[in-house]
Order: structure tokens, then sequence, then C-alpha cells
């Protein structure tokens, strides 16, 4: 109805309405089109133009958006953004939808029914490039939602044989290969941060993850959605995995399994979930898309105060979202560490979400995961590492949001990053990192 009132006031000079019965903007729009804008300048006042001219431009393109998700503890952004009303400060009606597992959230995105979402960093590189038999659409990051808390879970009887250390797994890998019945191991999607946290760890102890499909390998990696991880372990169809948060600590509420590493164990501050949208609902959607970074600002500081984490727990354990007992998810949360095989620590590498820059898209994360498709043969030769790098990590978008509302970010960070083996990623050289392993499946 607004929009066809404006149409009729634009569109008949000669209505002559009471002035009265107008709403401001559209007082506004008569009077610029009748009296120029100079006139309305002087009658108005510099301030009062300048504050609707804003009010104006600044509207998201599109204002209701449904955001997807996964049952994983790094969703709380979203959840937190939508509950406490965030989105709908800053002009998105926003609802949430959790998905099944993650190559149906990729689709949905693609489909456009959901507009953005919750996503693996490794998800929009593979879908922008169309590896692993993903259907090549161009997706970018404008957001890291998180960095640490996923974590690599064994079968409760390795307890005492395996600890931190994978080289431990390396004997058991080697007689269950001998038998013809070689151990598995699931991660949540093939491109994704779990299984490059899955294969580096293992690759680290001497055991060869395969190919891109497993092949030459000297495990096997399945793929099971995060909800499925626990009652899969549980019932012996595998024997370890790696996934995010409530499910590694559900393994050792459950009594069947424990945890060997943390993935900040592995890389410490590392980049893990994102904000993901498609390239052309960026393009077609600038302004709702600094809108939905804008609201996640706050509910990523809000996150980071400590002293809400029981509340952030209570949240996102609805059934709607992660469905499990908020005392499951607190623990870790708060950096109360507990292994499950007699190892306590206090992590001061816990899950965060807005503190140490933790938002801005770094090129150099993307280089990294491109160096690991490049490394387990899901490229043939070296991948554009710099353009691939430029077109999806969006730090422009970010940059102009967070300008907007007043935030000093970090900044683009190019220094090298050094993992629990040793080794040691150069940002400006990801070809040699990549190649510079004994255990790999290189191709061309």
């Amino acid at each position: 109805m607004k929009s066809s009132s404006h149409q009729t006031l634009a569109g008949s000079p000669s209505a002559k309405p009471d002035v009265a019965s107008l709403n401001r903007r559209q007082f506004l729009t008569r009077a610029a089109a009748g009296a120029g804008a100079a006139a309305l300048w002087s009658s108005l006042g510099t301030r009062s133009w300048a504050a609707t001219a804003a009010s104006a431009s600044d509207a998201p393109e599109v204002a209701d958006l449904n955001f997807g998700m996964i049952a994983l503890t790094d969703c709380s952004p979203i959840v937190i953004a939508h509950e406490k009303g965030l989105f709908k400060k800053y002009g998105i009606n926003s609802t949430v939808t959790k998905g099944a597992n993650w190559a149906a959230i990729r689709d949905n995105l693609s489909s456009g029914s959901i507009q953005a979402t919750h996503m693996l960093i490794g998800m929009p590189l593979a879908s922008s490039m169309g590896l692993l038999g993903a259907p090549k659409k161009p997706m970018v990051i404008p957001w890291i939602l998180n960095r640490n808390g996923q974590a690599i879970s064994l079968k409760a009887e390795w307890k005492g044989k395996v600890g931190a250390d994978p080289k431990a797994l390396k004997p058991l890998v080697d007689q269950a290969k001998k038998l013809g019945e070689p151990l598995t191991f699931a991660v949540t999607f093939p491109p994704g941060t779990h299984a490059m946290w899955m294969r580096y760890y293992l690759a680290a102890g001497g055991i060869n993850p395969g190919g891109p499909n497993g092949e030459g390998g000297d495990v096997t990696l399945i793929v099971v959605p995060p909800a499925q991880m626990v009652a899969n372990l549980k019932i012996g169809k595998m024997d370890g995995f790696c996934v995010g948060e409530p499910w590694n600590a559900r393994v050792i509420s459950d009594g069947t399994g424990f945890t060997s590493v943390t993935t900040q164990d592995i890389w410490k501050d590392h980049p893990e979930k994102v904000c993901a949208f498609t390239e052309e609902f960026v393009a077609k959607n600038p302004k709702t898309v600094k809108a939905v970074l804008k609201a996640l600002h706050e509910a990523s500081v809000w996150l980071d105060v400590m002293e809400n984490r029981p509340e952030q727990c209570d949240l996102v354990s609805k059934a709607t979202y992660i469905n499990c007992d908020p005392k499951t998810i607190l623990g870790r949360l708060q950096g109360k560490l507990d292994y499950g095989d007699g190892r306590k620590v206090d992590d001061h590498h816990y899950m965060h979400f807005s503190k140490r820059n933790c938002n801005y898209p770094q090129a150099k994360y993307a280089k990294w995961f491109l160096s690991q498709y490049r490394r387990w043969g899901m490229v043939t030769g070296a991948p554009d590492y710099e353009g691939v790098a430029k077109r999806v990590m969006r730090a422009d978008i970010y940059e102009e949001a967070m300008k907007e509302i007043g935030y000093a970010h970090g900044g683009a960070d190019h220094t090298p990053e050094t993992l629990f083996d040793g080794a040691t990623f150069n940002p400006a050289d990801p070809e040699a990192f990549a190649k510079g392993f004994a255990v790999k499946s290189l191709k061309g």
C-alpha cells in the first residue's frame, strides 16, 4: 500500500492532498519534486535533510531474510542476532531455519530458499570453484562467525592408548589396514573445515587419509551430519570423528568416546564458520548484507562477554536450534575443557566470536584451505590462490559495514601461521606449503 500511495503522489502532480495527512517521507518526496531540493534544504535545515536522506539510503533492499544454520554452537551469532532483535534493529525481518546437513544448506543458499547462512569456511570456496561435485555457484564470505571450538573425538576403547599425538594411532591404523578392515573416521563435508582438520591430524601422525575420494588412503573417510556423529560412534560405525560442539562433549557425557585434540590444539585461533551469501545476492543487495553484518557485530560482541555464556547456551540449545541440554555446551564455551580421558585444562583458546579481529574475512585463510585442497588432490595443479581469495573473502564489504557503525577492526593480516606439527604456513607462498609435506596426494 505504501508503494502504490507513493506512486500516486509522485505520478499525479495535480493531486493536492492535505500536507498534514502525509507521512514524513511522502512529504519530503512531494516537496522535493514540487519546490526543488534547494528550497526544501532551506526550509528544513541541513540536519533534518541529511538525517532523512541517510535514513532512506541506508534501508536494506530486502527486509525479509531466511538464515540457514546447522545444529552446532557456532551458529550462535545468527541465533543471538535473531533472538535479541538485532537483525530487526537494522531493518531485517529474520527467520532462522535449521538444515539437515551441509549439502542441504549449500543447495538451499544456491536456490535462494535461504539468503544467508551459517557455513563451513571451505564451502563457499568449493562452490565458487565447483569442487568435489559441488554445483558451481559463486559464494562470498564477508564475515567470519567464530574461531576455534571444534574437536577430534575417538572411541572410548582407545583411552590411555591414544592421547593428543596422532602418531599413537599409526600402529592401530596399520594393523586394521593389514587385516583388510581399515579404520573409519567421519567428517561433515568433504572440502569443509572438519575434513581438513581430520586430514591434517591424521597426516601429522604419518597416516595418509587419501585423495579426494579416499583413494590411496590408509583409512576410510565418511561423511556424516553433525547431529548423527554420536549415534554412529556408539553403534561402531566409525572409530572417530571431527565436528563442532556439542557433539564432542556429548560422547564424553555418554561414555562412548573422548577428545584426542581440539582444533585449537591443531591451530590456535583458526577460522571456522562464516556467514555466507551468494555472489549474486550480494551484488543486488549490498545494503541488506551490510545490515546483516552490523547485527552480527553486536551479537558477537555480546557473545564474547563471558557472563553472557550461560544465557547463550539457554538460547541456542532450544529444540529449534541445537536441541540439547544447555549444560552440555556451557563448559567448553567457558574454556573448561575435559578431554574425557583424565586430561582437564583451562582452555584460553575456547570458541570466540568477536575478539582478536575474529570477524575480518582474511584472504590468507582462503589460501590456507586452497593449499589443503591442493595437497589432497581436490584440485589439479596450483589453484588461483590470489584470485579465488579476493573473490570469495569480501573484506571490502566488511570494512564498509564496520566503518558505518564506527567500529575499528584490526585490518588485513598477512602474518604466517604455525600449526601443531611445526609446519608454518606463509600466505605469500601457499603452493610451497601444499607441496612441502611428506604425506600428500597431489594431482598435476
